[in-house]
């Protein structure tokens, strides 16, 4: 049965991307090995994902103008990544203590908790929890 296994988001640098995605969302950091480009140039294949998922995010650093115009905007300014939790609050709390950029206040939907907040590389996700 397929899967979706990975995700791409291109960032500046690793290590920063490295120490936002594993101390402040909490993700494992699943790979972090040496490879090459197609053309052979050095860079590294760095992974992480939410503890138990099986869907993954590579941190991929932009490799020349093209990418590194897409930083920040990868999904067109749309909230493109969603990210749920079992303790809301908790989340939020943590999250805004490390000074991670909100850009809605939290609210309630039918669907649950929700606030909208930045990315290390300036992409948008929903922090979605119960309600």
């Amino acid at each position: 049965m397929p899967f979706l296994a990975l995700i791409t988001i291109v960032v500046t640098d690793y290590d920063p991307a490295i120490e936002f995605f594993t101390e402040v969302l909490a993700f494992d950091l699943v790979e972090d090995s040496p490879s090459l480009t197609n053309d052979g140039r050095v860079k590294r294949w760095v992974v992480v994902r939410p503890p138990g998922s099986e869907t993954g995010i590579l941190l991929a650093r932009a490799d020349g103008d093209d990418q590194a115009a897409a930083i920040g905007n990868q999904v067109a300014g749309r909230v493109g990544f969603f990210l749920r939790v079992d303790d809301f609050d908790e989340a939020y709390a943590r999250m805004t203590a490390a000074d991670v950029e909100f850009v809605t206040r939290p609210r309630t939907e039918d669907y649950g908790r929700v606030a909208v907040f930045v990315d290390i590389a300036g992409n948008k996700w929903d922090l979605l929890g119960p309600a």
